[in-house]
Order: structure tokens, then C-alpha cells, then sequence
């Protein structure tokens, strides 16, 4: 029996599990509905190892992925997603696209929506990006980077992850540590987390901490080896240097000498810590090599694998009245 199947009574019947048009953030989401994305997950997490990785229930239905920014484990995650699923998929680059041109984005949108999709995968630069688009088209779509504001499937994701290697999420200790500031991986994270019930501190230069984290229910650290004490799971963030407008960090290689999870800095942690990062990776400076290949702590691939499966699970589960599924019309 699936995941899924074990814990239908977790949830309100049929699409009052899920009752939500669009993915666009973690914000917003009860934590019922959290776990049933993840409990749903968990099915494909099955189908993707067995010898044929296919399932046909979006057979005929057409899902757009389109990205204004660049990407590779995201994208291809989708891609992959949706073609097990059986569905149609078209990838847009933002490169090739009319917005080049000076389209608006509404425009295109409008346009998009116009090509009859069954569902639209949006990845912007801009924050709100994402959800201009969801309120302009008539097919669910998912979030799947918009600016500084949120990625709602890694957090999902990472969720699962964490799920999978502890046996749960709530009463951990997740240090999430790094460029806090400029990470829309962190805000969703803090928000699925906490919705899970986990106990979330964020680490980080003062200058890459945001403000009004009293308000995130989160602890807040600026020593690094402060903040690892004890932690459960340490997830690292890219530095993500084309988002600052400069002298917010030293050089990277001092960053990495203050701030990067080095063996040493992981032996603060739990014994059993697990450590992850949602790539792609600066090795040397917010990790070092040791630590992100290590065979029993590194989450990393894991969190790729995963990240096939919760994004099956989002495509299924918001097709599900378009299709007709019984009780989701």
C-alpha cells in the first residue's frame, strides 16, 4: 500500500484535500494539505525506480513549462514529470520568447493561455511574476521560481527528503544557513517547515539575513557554529552573488573560511545530521567537496531524486478536475 493510500484519513475526501487552483507559494497552505502533496508524492517516488517509469493519466493533456530564467535541475525535473505522467510537454525560454521582443508579460500570458495548456510551469526573475500570470489564465499553474519571493517544490521537496532519511519533520532541528536574504528556496522552506512543525533556525552573515525574521517563527543566528549546535539537518544555500548589488560578503574565500560547512563545522551538529543543498552548488565556498559527498550525511542527489516525484505528485493532483477524476470536479 502506498504512502499516499495508508493515510487518506489524514485528509478531507477528494478535493477538499487539495483545494487549491494554483501552486504559487507554500504560503497559504494548511499543513494537511502539505503532507498530502507529500503523501501523494510518494507513489511516483516507486513508479521512478522500477524498470518502466511511466504511468498515462495525463495522456492528451499538454503542460507548458515556461522558464524566464535559467535553469537545469528544475526544468528537466518538470520535463521528466511530466512525460512519465504521459502528458504533452513544451519548453519556453524566456530566451526565445517574445517577451525579448517587449512583450508584456501579461501579453503573454494572454497568449499562452490562448494555446489551450492543461497547465503552465512558470520559472521568473521577478517576484509576484507567477502569480500575475495564474490570475490571467484559465489551466492550474505552478510556481517554479519567481524572483526573491518563493519556490514552492523544493520546499516540498526537501520536505520529503527529510521525511524519507528521519521518519518524520516534526520536532527536528533544521538549520538553514547561508544567503538567506536572496533565497526564495529558504522562505519557502521556512514556511513548509514550520507549517511541519519543525524547529527552523536560519544562519548567516548579518548582511544576508533578512529583516523581520521574529515574524518567521524562526531563530535567527550570525555564528555559524552557534547555529549548527545540535541541528537535525543542515541545509546550505548558494551564494548568490548576481542578486547582490555588492559589499554584502567578503570574498569567497573567506566566506567559505567563515561561513562554509566544512567537516569540522558538521561535527556541531547531530551525530546523525543530514546535509542538504538545493544546488547548484559553489563548491569551496558555502560547501566543501567532503561534505556535500559524503555517502551517509549528503542528502544532495537524494533531494534531485525527490524532486521528480513531488513534482509528479503537483502535476497529477492539479489536473485532477480538469480531467474529471471522481470527487474533484
Amino acid at each position: 500500500m502506498s504512502a499516499a493510500a495508508s493515510h487518506l484519513d489524514r485528509y478531507p475526501a477528494g478535493a477538499a484535500a487539495f483545494p487549491h487552483r494554483h501552486l504559487t507559494g507554500i504560503a497559504g497552505l494548511q499543513p494537511h494539505e502539505i503532507a498530502f502533496l507529500l503523501d501523494e508524492a510518494e507513489q511516483w517516488v516507486d513508479l521512478n525506480r522500477s524498470a518502466t517509469k511511466h504511468d498515462g493519466r495525463l495522456a492528451g493533456l499538454t503542460v507548458i513549462n515556461a522558464f524566464f530564467e535559467a535553469s537545469t535541475r528544475t526544468l528537466l525535473s518538470f520535463e521528466i514529470a511530466g512525460k512519465r505522467l504521459g502528458a504533452d510537454t513544451v519548453a519556453m525560454h524566456g530566451s526565445t520568447s517574445s517577451v525579448k521582443k517587449g512583450e508584456t508579460l501579461i501579453d503573454t500570458a494572454v497568449t499562452l493561455n490562448a494555446m489551450r495548456a492543461d497547465a503552465i510551469v512558470i520559472r521568473h526573475a521577478s517576484s509576484g511574476a507567477v502569480g500575475l500570470i495564474a490570475d490571467k489564465v484559465d489551466c492550474p499553474v505552478i510556481n517554479a521560481g519567481d524572483g526573491r519571493h518563493e519556490h514552492p517544490t523544493q520546499a516540498l521537496l526537501d520536505a520529503l527528503t527529510i521525511r524519507r532519511r528521519k521518519g518524520r519533520v516534526e520536532g527536528l532541528t533544521v538549520a538553514i544557513c547561508g544567503d538567506v536574504l536572496h533565497s526564495r528556496v529558504a522562505r519557502s522552506n521556512i514556511l513548509a517547515l514550520t507549517s511541519l512543525a519543525a524547529r527552523v533556525r536560519v544562519v548567516g552573515p548579518p548582511t544576508l539575513l533578512p529583516p523581520a525574521l521574529d515574524r518567521m517563527h524562526v531563530e535567527a543566528f550570525t555564528d555559524m557554529d552557534r547555529g549548527l549546535e545540535g541541528a537535525d539537518v543542515v541545509m546550505m544555500l548558494r551564494l548568490q552573488s548576481e542578486r547582490m548589488a555588492g559589499g554584502l560578503i567578503p570574498s569567497p574565500r573567506e566566506y567559505h573560511a567563515l561561513w562554509g560547512l566544512t567537516p569540522e563545522r558538521l561535527a556541531r551538529a547531530a551525530p546523525d545530521a543530514l546535509v542538504m543543498h538545493p544546488g547548484p552548488m559553489n563548491r569551496g565556498v558555502e560547501i566543501a567537496s567532503s561534505v556535500a559527498d559524503d555517502p551517509t550525511r549528503s542528502a544532495i542527489t537524494e533531494q534531485v531524486e525527490m524532486g521528480v516525484a513531488v513534482r509528479m505528485a503537483c502535476l497529477d493532483v492539479l489536473t485532477r478536475r480538469r480531467r474529471g477524476t471522481p470527487g474533484w470536479a
